[in-house]
């Protein structure tokens, strides 16, 4: 008996311990609703030129096509492979990462080890960030769009080299082509 009331007591003082160590301004709702009002800011101060938009306010997704394209083709499925162009900013506008070489030595970012070309990789796989592979699965080859989405879309609490913890990301996009993969029909 007593065995058990000494577990049953180590269970309850873990337990305290836990939930006494979350910081109240840390959790996912206060962060996104943080997250939120940095993007309307950001958006209000600089406006995006589009010929379409899509919007989830709700969830603090933006995205804006610079050039929309007649779709060829079906909408992209998983394992369909794609190849974009991208560049990555903060709302602060400090670029972190890029698949252009100038846009790279343009803001101090360039690796002359790195191979610079357009990020290839197949949908719906985890390979990309889910708010970027999110934007990708909305677009046509040929299109050009800017997303902006909340942290939690993004890396979330866990910095990412030079992104801090909770930041919500802007990804300019130029989807330049996809090639279907298995689950497609001819």
């Amino acid at each position: 008996m007593n065995s058990r009331l000494f577990a049953f007591f180590l269970l309850l003082v873990g337990a305290i311990s836990v939930v006494s160590c979350i910081d109240p301004d840390q959790t996912q709702e206060v962060i996104l609703e943080r997250d939120k009002e940095a993007i309307e800011k950001y958006l209000q101060a600089n406006p995006i030129t589009s010929v379409k938009q899509y919007s989830e306010p709700i969830e603090g997704f933006y995205m804006f096509w610079q050039v929309s394209a007649k779709p060829e083709r079906n909408a992209l499925l998983r394992g369909d492979t794609v190849r974009v162009n991208y560049t990555g900013r903060t709302l602060d506008k400090r670029v972190f990462d890029s698949s252009i070489e100038q846009v790279a030595k343009d803001n101090g970012i360039f690796v002359s080890t790195r191979n610079y070309q357009p990020l290839k990789f197949p949908v719906g796989l985890g390979f990309t960030i889910t708010g970027f592979e999110f934007a990708i699965s909305m677009m046509h080859p040929g299109e050009k769009a800017t997303v902006i989405f909340p942290s939690r879309l993004g890396y979330g609490s866990q910095a990412n080299g030079t992104i801090p913890a909770n930041s919500p990301l802007i990804f300019e996009l130029d989807l330049i082509d996809v090639k279907k993969g298995p689950n497609s029909n001819p």
